[in-house]
C-alpha cells in the first residue's frame, strides 16, 4: 500500500505565547480578567506564573488584586457554590472538592456551602431523582434505587439525604 505523497502534516505548537509584559501592564490585563467574572486567588496565581513573571513580582501583583477588591475568596467562593448549584445541579459535596481545588480556605467553603438555601436543595435532589426515576426504563425496584443513588451520589448530594429521597419516592410510587 503506498502513502499520498500530497498530504503534508503540520505540527503546531499550542503553547501559550510570552508576550513579556511589564509588571505594570500585566496587572492591567490581570484587572481586567477578574473583573469579568470572579477567580481565586489560585487562578490568578497559575495565570501570573505563565507569563513568566518572578515570583517576588507575582505575590506584588496578588496583594494589589486583593487590596482593590479584584479578587477575594469569600464572595469567589459563595459565587462558585451558587452557580454551580443552580446551573449544573451539584451536590454540597461535589462543590466541597471543587473548591478545595481552587485552594479556598476551609472557613470560606463552609460559608459557601451554607449559603445554599436547604427548600432548594431538597427540591433539587427530588426533581433530580424523579427525572432519573423516568428515563431508568422500567426495571427491577432495587436496580431502579441503585441507580438514583448512583446518580445522586456522583452530583455530589450527600448519601443519607439521598436515601431519604429515594425512600419518600419509591414509597409515593409504590402508593
Amino acid at each position: 500500500m503506498e502513502l499520498n505523497s500530497s498530504f503534508v502534516f503540520i505540527s503546531v505548537n499550542y503553547k501559550e505565547k510570552q508576550l513579556n509584559l511589564s509588571p505594570k501592564q500585566e496587572l492591567e490585563k490581570i484587572k481586567r480578567w477578574c473583573a469579568y467574572q470572579e477567580r481565586s486567588h489560585n487562578e490568578a496565581r497559575i495565570k501570573l506564573q505563565r507569563t513568566g513573571l518572578k515570583e517576588h513580582e507575582i505575590e506584588v501583583i496578588l496583594s494589589e488584586l486583593i487590596s482593590e477588591n479584584f479578587l477575594n475568596e469569600e464572595r469567589f467562593a459563595k459565587a462558585f457554590a451558587g452557580g454551580k448549584f443552580r446551573i449544573k445541579h451539584w451536590g454540597r459535596v461535589k462543590i466541597k472538592m471543587d473548591l478545595k481545588k481552587h485552594r479556598v480556605s476551609e472557613p470560606n467553603i463552609q460559608m459557601a456551602l451554607d449559603s445554599i438555601d436547604e427548600t432548594a436543595y431538597k427540591n433539587t435532589i427530588q426533581q433530580l431523582a424523579e427525572k432519573r426515576l423516568k428515563t431508568s426504563g422500567n426495571r427491577h425496584i432495587a436496580l431502579l434505587k441503585a441507580s438514583v443513588y448512583r446518580y445522586l451520589t456522583a452530583k455530589g448530594f450527600e448519601s443519607d439525604l439521598v436515601m431519604e429521597q429515594i425512600n419518600t419516592t419509591f414509597d409515593t410510587h409504590e402508593s
